[in-house]
């Protein structure tokens, strides 16, 4: 199992991922033309965007795709591609490219063949992968007891539509566009962050035995041990 690496805060750790980052998407670009740099919504990884869009990298060779995106439209609150242009679509990195998962069906259930087309063409592999965990267990969209959990944990195919049980974690938002476990255990580096200690006795939890479905970053962390997994307080 992953082992934790600790930060003494949370803008040391999104500095420090911020140099280990940009340093694996220029390795990546300078190998195969571009990078495919695949990012988490949520309140931790907002300093990290803010950190890389400093960097000098060669923007425009990095496609940006999204792990996970609640159903609404481009512009409504909860927007996860709405967060990413906010928070990473700034200064050096103003004109990165970036691959949504929404389309403007009633649910994602009726977008998943052209969401998947989108990703295998955009991103036909995934260089660096950024995913964080809720209180419950979760990471992407996997949610725990979610309509289409077992299919985002099992297919073959790279996204999945998901809809999760209505919680404290999901709020109202619960109809979710979701990169599938085969996806995610592909790219060739994934890092997980965390703050808090409550996230941290989660994380301490999920490698304990246990189900999956119960809390379901298990299945990367067991799937992909090499994982970085950075904490801050």
């Amino acid at each position: 199992m992953p082992e934790v690496i600790a930060f003494a805060s949370a803008a040391q750790m999104a500095e420090k991922m911020a140099d280990v980052m940009e340093a694996q998407l220029r390795a990546a670009a300078l190998e195969n033309g571009r990078a495919v740099f695949a990012v988490s919504g949520g309140s931790t990884p907002r300093a990290l965007h803010t950190a890389l869009s400093l960097r000098d990298l060669e923007w425009q060779k990095v496609t940006t795709v999204l792990v996970d995106e609640r159903w609404v439209p481009v512009g409504q609150p909860g927007s996860n591609e709405v967060f990413v242009l906010e928070t990473l679509r700034q200064s050096k990195a103003k004109h990165v490219p970036i691959v949504g998962l929404y389309k403007p069906t009633p649910t994602p259930q009726e977008a998943v063949d052209a969401v998947r087309a989108d990703i295998d063409r955009t991103a036909p592999r995934i260089d660096v992968l950024h995913l964080g965990m809720g209180l419950d267990g979760h990471t992407a969209s996997w949610f725990p007891g979610a309509d289409g959990l077992t299919e985002a944990l099992e297919t073959n195919e790279r996204v999945c539509a998901i809809t999760a049980k209505q919680s404290a974690v999901t709020g109202a938002l619960t109809q979710r566009m979701t990169l599938t476990l085969e996806a995610v255990t592909s790219a060739q580096h994934i890092t997980l962050m965390l703050t808090g200690e409550d996230k941290r006795g989660v994380f301490s939890k999920a490698l304990e035995d246990g189900p999956i479905e119960e809390l379901p970053v298990r299945a990367i962390l067991r799937a992909r041990p090499d994982m970085w997994v950075c904490w801050a307080p």
